[in-house]
């Protein structure tokens, strides 16, 4: 699991499911002229506020975030995990209103005690949080600010492994990189050929149309370089096959090894390669 391909979307849900196990704690009931010492019960006391209200919105945020850390999506009936956790809080804010128009549910409130109960703090903050909660959920991936990486990308300053490539290596991000088809021996490289160590009088160097056929090079030619996506994106195989062998996460460094037309070919950190269809705002090292 990968919690850097969390959006910002993630974490309003996330903040909201925090919101609605603190409101369960709280008060389910408000008695006018109740003492202060009132012995009133929590959500907790409520076995339909539970399983509708808290537990919905608390296992739907779970499935929205594992399914949105895991590598590959997985299925459940056809439907992503994802999908059943929004449908989770949108259920979860449904059952909430419900509750705040009738918190007496079928007591039939003869004498008229009915009149004086009324929705408490706790059912009050679980349906502000069931409602930001599914509001959430069902724009994340309709809003581009809300999909946005909730942790943003960081520079690595040592090399990942991406085939043990030495720190400073070429297309690394921040590496000084040597322009493609410069010789070694040009001057200002260290440890050219033909200078001696100590200030020494200069060697002869190979004739200059020895050097001409290595310094050629195609218009056009593609280096590799790392870069690192802004949203999460699948990574498709290179055969042409539909379906994603990968999910590239935001904040995490791949190595672009080839370009075919407008799309790259990226490989991941364990060594998988594939074809990046949507090369849009991506953030090239």
């Amino acid at each position: 699991m990968n919690i850097r391909s969390l959006t910002r979307g993630d974490g309003v849900v996330i903040g909201a499911a925090v919101l609605l196990f603190i409101a369960s704690f709280l008060d389910i009931y408000s008695i006018d002229g109740a003492p202060d010492d009132a012995d009133i019960p929590s959500l907790w006391g409520s076995g339909a506020v539970v399983l509708g209200v808290v537990l919905a919105g608390i296992i739907g945020t779970a499935l929205i975030i594992v399914a949105r850390a895991l590598p590959q999506p997985k299925k459940v009936a056809g439907l992503d995990l994802g999908q059943f956790g929004v449908a989770f809080t949108l259920f979860a804010a449904w059952s909430a209103l419900g509750n705040i128009f009738d918190p007496a549910g079928a007591f039939d409130g003869d004498g008229g005690f009915t009149s004086d109960l009324g929705a408490g703090l706790g059912l009050i903050l679980a349906l502000v949080a069931t409602v930001v909660m599914a509001v959430a959920a069902v724009a994340t991936p309709l809003v581009p600010a809300l999909k946005g990486s909730l942790i943003p990308a960081a520079r690595p300053a040592a090399p990942q492994p991406y085939g043990g490539q030495p720190q400073g290596g070429y297309g690394y991000p921040g590496a000084q990189q040597q322009p493609y088809g410069a010789q070694p021996g040009q001057p200002g490289q260290p440890g050219q050929p033909g200078q001696s160590f100590g200030g020494g009088q200069p060697q002869p160097q190979a004739p200059q149309q020895a050097q001409a056929p290595q310094q050629a090079q195609p218009a056009g030619d593609f280096s590799p370089f790392w870069f690192a996506v802004p949203v999460p994106r699948p990574l498709f195989a290179e055969d042409g096959n539909p379906t994603p062998i990968a999910e590239l996460a935001p904040g995490t460094w791949y190595l672009a090894v080839e370009q075919r037309g407008a799309n790259l070919v990226a490989q991941t950190q364990d060594g998988r390669r594939g074809v990046l269809q949507d090369t849009s705002g991506i953030q090239r090292g």
